[in-house]
C-alpha cells in the first residue's frame, strides 16, 4: 500500500512538474510574442513619426524660403500668371517704340506684361528704372525687372526684361524679353554680363 502511495505521488509530481514547464514555455513564448509585437508597434510609430518630422521640416523649410524671399503664395501665382502671359508672345517680332500687343520694344513688352495684371509701369526703360524698388543682385526672383545697357545707350540704361527663373547662389538667372530678334528667353551670359545695371521689384510682397 505504501508503495502504491510514494508511485502515485511521484506521478502527481511529475505531472505538476510538466504543468509548470509547460506554463513555463506558455509564459516565456507569450512574452516573446508580446516583445515582437512592440517591436513592430515602435517600428510603425517611429515610420509615423519620422513622415510627419520630415513634412513638418519641408513645410517649415517653405515656409522659411517664401519669408526669407518676401513673396506671399498669392503672389507667387500672381507672378507666374504674368510670367505665363509674357510667354504666350515669344516669337513676336521686335519694332522699335511698339507697345504691343503685336509687335514690341523691349520696355513696351515689360510695360504690356505688367499692364495686363494692373500694374501702370513706364514704357520707357530708363523711366522703369527709377520705379519699384531696387533689388541686389543675389536677391533676384522671378517678376523683377532687369536692365542692361545696349550697345547705342552707353552707360545708361538700353534694354529691359522679366526674371523668369534665378538661382542667386550661381549668379544666373534666366529672363523674358523682347530683343531684336524677338520676343525670347534668354540666359544671363555672354553679351549681357559686362552690360548689366541693376534690378527692380514691382510686386513687393
Amino acid at each position: 500500500m505504501k508503495k502504491i502511495k510514494t508511485i502515485i505521488t511521484s506521478l502527481l509530481l511529475a505531472t505538476v512538474s510538466l504543468t509548470g514547464a509547460a506554463q513555463t514555455t506558455s509564459h516565456s513564448a507569450s512574452r516573446r510574442a508580446h516583445s515582437e509585437a512592440h517591436k513592430e508597434l515602435l517600428a510603425g510609430s517611429k515610420s509615423r513619426i519620422d513622415k510627419s518630422v520630415i513634412s513638418d521640416m519641408v513645410g517649415s523649410e517653405i515656409a522659411a524660403r517664401e519669408s526669407l524671399n518676401g513673396l506671399s503664395a498669392e503672389s507667387s501665382r500672381l507672378i507666374d500668371d504674368l510670367l505665363a502671359e509674357g510667354r504666350t508672345h515669344i516669337g513676336k517680332k521686335y519694332v522699335h517704340g511698339a507697345k504691343g500687343p503685336n509687335t514690341f520694344d523691349c520696355s513696351g513688352f515689360t510695360s504690356y506684361v505688367y499692364k495686363q495684371f494692373g500694374y501702370n509701369i513706364s514704357p520707357g526703360s530708363r523711366i522703369q528704372y527709377t520705379q519699384g524698388t531696387p533689388v541686389a543682385r543675389n536677391e533676384l526672383r522671378k517678376g523683377d525687372l532687369v536692365f542692361f545697357t545696349s550697345r547705342s545707350s552707353g552707360n545708361n540704361v538700353g534694354h529691359v526684361g522679366i526674371i523668369v527663373s534665378a538661382d542667386n547662389e550661381t549668379g544666373k538667372f534666366k529672363f523674358i524679353h523682347a530683343s531684336i530678334r524677338g520676343v525670347t528667353i534668354s540666359d544671363f551670359e555672354g553679351y549681357y554680363v559686362p552690360r548689366y545695371v541693376g534690378a527692380k521689384r514691382i510686386i513687393e510682397k
